[in-house]
């Protein structure tokens, strides 16, 4: 798939001078080239700057990104799929632009790599933490778009976000587990579900349990490397639960 990329006026671009990765190998692929010092910048964290007396972190680069990148995925739900109510809008697009699946889609383009971490990041494995990997992916979209404006950020989106936004449309529940289960509680009279998370390990490898309960009883448990994503294993396990005893499906 090839793709004429616009450059705003006065940047010259070229492709980036670092070693190859999966994500320079797309923008060999879209015929994307993003101007060096921005891509620089995109992989610049602040703990980086800091111990290295430089200003400029990744973190303006990060807030443009994501910005451009809820606008494109908007449009593209709202042509795509004009017989959704805007409730389930908005649960795609959360679940399409999350950061545990802008985290995902760093480590399948190699980001880690790149970046420019601090000593005590490096220390505790910030090259695969959620939270880091997920804003170094928003600063990228960032660097293309003040490279190749709207166009070429649509371009680039589309090739790495519209298989999961498919995926997102048939997910129905799963879209978000603890909406899905509030809402299946509230339909039933049950009122709101409770939950209970702890955390365990050292920083860089922190493991979250959390229980739902509905009425104190506990009606699912899930664990993972977030407490966001124990809640919705959590909030999995007992919509499951819920819906086979009230007879409603997914």
């Amino acid at each position: 798939m090839g793709s004429t990329v616009r450059v705003a006026p006065g940047v010259r671009c070229s492709k980036p001078d670092l070693e190859v990765s999966r994500l320079t190998s797309v923008f060999d692929q879209l015929g994307i080239a993003v101007d060096p010092q921005l891509f620089d910048l995109a992989f610049t964290h602040r703990s980086w700057a800091y111990e290295n007396g430089r200003g400029a972190t990744n973190e303006r680069l990060e807030f443009l990104g994501d910005s451009v990148l809820g606008a494109i995925v908007t449009e593209f739900i709202y042509h795509g799929y004009a017989d959704r109510p805007e409730g389930q809008l908005a649960k795609m697009r959360a679940a399409v632009v999350s950061g545990v699946a802008l985290a995902k889609l760093a480590r399948d383009l190699e980001l880690g790599q790149h970046l420019k971490l601090g000593r005590g990041e490096i220390a505790t494995g910030g090259d695969s933490k959620d939270s880091i990997l997920a804003d170094t992916m928003e600063a990228v979209i960032g660097a293309v778009h003040l490279t190749g404006g709207f166009s070429a950020t649509a371009v680039f989106v589309h090739e790495l976000f519209d298989t999961a936004i498919i995926q997102a449309a048939e997910l129905g529940a799963g879209l978000d587990w603890k909406s899905s289960l509030q809402e299946l509680m509230a339909s039933l009279d049950l009122g709101t579900p409770e939950y209970q998370c702890q955390a365990s390990g050292p920083d860089h490898e922190r493991t979250f349990v959390a229980e739902v309960r509905i009425y104190d009883d506990v009606r699912g448990v899930g664990s993972a490397s977030s407490r966001r994503g124990a809640e919705q294993k959590a909030a999995e396990m007992a919509y499951g639960k819920l819906a086979e005893l009230s007879g409603r499906g997914p």
